[in-house]
């Protein structure tokens, strides 16, 4: 019996002598590519929601901004002083659809009240300021006989505005190949500008010749507006980098409040906002098409202006202009081929300037690192 024990014992010993001295098999295939995929597949499910972030405000900016170009050009086609009316529409439309995400209901008698804002009261202020400024001067500027080809590559001026204020206010410093960059599409903005041809006259009276002198000085108000309101949104747009950097991503604040807020400004101009509505109503007696153009027009808007708004808190001034430049190519050559814009050899080369340039911008590299004193 006790040798049957020690047998057993020393069975045990062996096996577990034999346990200590096994060797684990080395690691398959399939082990090593899940150990090396795991922190890869990690990261890219972080990276996923901003991806989708990205995506998102790009097929806003290109899908919205672009219908709203459409409906803007074929509103001033029919009604070429809706301008403030149509300011007045936006601002409206917007604040109202937005409202709600921003009111509560407190105390016993449930009053509403505005929720506790992520940026100060005077912040906003100054961004409606130059929101609003811009623009009523945006949409003066095509009654003025600036036609929507030549204010879409205006516009694209915003990235030498944005680099100037970046160097003289953020302190910025930009590469040789990105100044020159900027100076081709100055350049082709200025040849844009000038290709607009004078209107022919078949005599030489002096109605005819004071018809063309109008016709030069109304054009030339309306480029002096494009300059005022380019300026406007350039330094909204630094101003708006400058906030979203101290009070984080808050855009659609910004929307509510920009909108919101310029209603009473825009209310001063009542005499003018009613005369483009009866002037939109006095295009079509029978058909309400024109105001489904401008139903069509503001909830355009509202998209184009939150997709821009999202790409303002991801990216820099100078990168958010760089997408709506390209924006405003694919505008400009919808607005060619729909409406049959006039397009001469001039108009052509500026435009193709334009955004040439602003495409060898985009190439040089990273944003300049903003100097810190």
């Amino acid at each position: 019996m006790a040798a049957k024990v020690r047998n057993a014992a020393n069975g045990d010993v062996s096996k577990d002598r034999d346990d200590d001295n096994h060797v684990a098999p080395p690691p398959t295939l399939a082990v090593n590519l899940k150990n090396e995929l795991s922190p890869l597949a990690s990261q890219m499910f972080q990276l996923a929601p901003v991806l989708i972030d990205y995506q998102s405000a790009l097929l806003e900016v290109f899908g919205g901004c672009c219908s709203n170009a459409w409906t803007y050009e074929q509103l001033f086609t029919t009604c070429p002083r809706i301008g403030s009316a149509l300011t007045f529409a936006q601002m409206l439309f917007i604040s109202a659809l937005t409202l709600p995400s921003f009111i509560t209901f407190q105390g016993p008698f449930w009053v509403p009240r505005l929720k506790q804002r992520q940026v100060p009261l005077s912040r906003w202020l100054l961004h409606v300021s130059l929101f609003t400024f811009s623009s009523l001067l945006l949409n003066w500027a095509h009654g003025y006989k600036v036609p929507l080809t030549v204010l879409i590559v205006f516009r694209s001026a915003g990235l030498a505005i944005s680099m100037l204020f970046g160097f003289i206010f953020l302190k910025k410093r930009y590469t040789l190949m990105q100044t020159l960059s900027v100076v081709v599409v100055s350049t082709g903005v200025v040849l844009a500008t000038k290709s607009r041809p004078s209107p022919a006259s078949s005599a030489s009276s002096p109605s005819s010749t004071f018809a063309i002198e109008e016709d030069s000085r109304q054009y030339l108000i309306g480029i002096l507006m494009m300059i005022l309101s380019s300026i406007s949104t350039g330094i909204l747009g630094l101003v708006q980098e400058r906030t979203y950097k101290t009070y984080g991503p808050c855009w659609k604040e910004a929307v509510f409040y920009t909108h919101c807020l310029s209603l009473p400004i825009v209310l001063l101009l009542y005499k003018d906002v009613k005369r483009g509505f009866l002037d939109l109503a006095s295009t079509s007696t029978t058909s309400m098409v024109p105001f489904v153009i401008l139903a069509g027009n503001v909830v355009s808007q509202l998209i184009c202006v939150s997709g821009v708004n999202k790409l303002n808190t991801q990216m820099s001034a100078v990168s958010t202009n760089l997408v709506l430049t390209a924006r405003k190519a694919l505008s400009l050559c919808f607005s060619v081929w729909w409406f049959g814009n006039e397009w001469n050899v001039q108009f052509g080369a500026g435009a193709v300037m334009v955004f040439v340039g602003s495409v060898l911008f985009s190439m040089v590299g990273q944003e300049p690192k903003t100097k810190i004193s």
